[in-house]
């Protein structure tokens, strides 16, 4: 009679044991891969809610279905014009079948981290530096591309790769900066050259509109005396005489001469 309390209390251990391990509750956002002596039992997939194992029999492993933010370290980077860079990105991936993601590779997390990295170092290889800097989306979805079509074998679904941060080298940086330089220099002579073109072709649609109209060059002429009378500040101005003025004088003189 004395050892039936302590029987009764290892059958209640026993009891609550056995009932921890055969009662699971998942989350919604959960669900658990079920191995029945090493084998997966029907699709192998429950949840979300509470689940019924048998002990010692079952075992069942947890994923989870949210999706994973995930930082790929910097990797050195050579580029296709020989430009050495260091990249850093992030990707955004999901499990969408638990059964693969547990039964096709042995951890699908450092996995895909893994092939991210390889992935990001040839991608960017085969680049130019042009390209990589002025067409980031295009890189972007060429990535996400690649690392989805490879870890879909594993029910790993990559819905986004961004590429966050490009560093280079302080020559590079230097040269970039003289190549920017040199580039708005050049511009701003084009449009200086253009003004000047524009200008003159100006000056000779109105020179050849003059010479075809005489009052409008004396209109002209007369106009500019005012603004030089109105502008100066010198008590004397010359004031310039046209030859066409002159001409009936000049034309009178010859006449006497004969």
């Amino acid at each position: 009679m004395q050892d039936y309390p302590i029987l009764l209390i290892v059958v209640v251990v026993l009891g609550l044991f056995i009932l921890s391990n055969a009662i699971k509750i998942l989350r919604e956002y959960e669900r658990g891969v079920i191995f029945r002596l090493g084998r997966i039992v029907g699709d192998g997939i429950k949840g979300p809610g509470l689940i019924f194992l048998i002990p010692i029999i079952d075992k069942m492993v947890k994923v989870s279905l949210r999706t994973i933010v995930h930082d790929v370290p910097p990797q050195d980077v050579i580029t296709q014009d020989n430009v050495s860079i260091k990249v850093n990105a992030v990707i955004y991936f999901r499990v969408v079948e638990p059964q693969r993601a547990i039964v096709q590779v042995e951890n699908y997390y450092a996995a895909t981290s893994q092939i991210s990295q390889t992935t990001l170092r040839s991608v960017l290889g085969q680049s130019e530096l042009d390209d990589i800097l002025s067409q980031r989306d295009k890189i972007n979805q060429k990535l996400q591309q690649i690392i989805d079509a490879q870890t879909e074998p594993w029910g790993v679904k990559v819905s986004n790769v961004e590429v966050k941060q490009i560093e280079l080298s302080h020559e590079m940086q230097r040269a970039m900066a003289r190549q920017a330089e040199a580039e708005r220099e050049r511009r701003s002579k084009v449009i200086a050259a253009e003004g000047e073109f524009q200008a003159s072709q100006r000056l000779a649609d109105a020179s050849e509109i003059l010479s075809k109209q005489p009052t409008a060059l004396t209109l002209r002429y007369l106009q500019t005396l005012i603004e030089i009378s109105s502008g100066s500040n010198a008590t004397t101005t010359i004031f310039p005489i046209p030859i066409d003025i002159l001409k009936p004088f000049l034309n009178a003189e010859a006449d006497s001469k004969k």
